[in-house]
């Protein structure tokens, strides 16, 4: 397990990207249009300089739903290594057979 302190402070900025996304999207389309004046696109980019560091996506990390491990993290599955091997094993994911020969 990891610690709960972690996985709380992935939860809260989870919290923060989702509720931060429409703004920082727009302040990011406005810097990134070269139509615009020079003064208009360097305003946007000191607004999206101000929101919190937090609610960038980038800063999101894959946590195992079940453990909150941070590594050997399957995306399709949404858990770590080890409780796919466990979920397998308990016959929990529908067409996974444990292997062995």
């Amino acid at each position: 397990m990891a610690k709960v302190s972690m996985v709380e402070r992935e939860k809260k900025r989870e919290k923060l990207v989702k509720r931060y996304a429409a703004k920082r999207a727009a302040l990011k389309a406005v810097t990134e249009d070269q139509a615009r004046p020079m003064e208009e696109r360097f305003k946007a980019a000191l607004k999206l300089a101000k929101l919190p560091r937090n609610s960038s996506e980038t800063r999101l990390h894959n946590r195992c739903q079940l453990t909150g491990r941070p590594h050997a993290y399957y995306r399709k599955l949404k858990v770590s290594r080890i409780m796919l091997r466990e979920l397998g094993s308990q016959g929990q994911i529908p067409g996974l057979v444990k292997s062995s020969w």
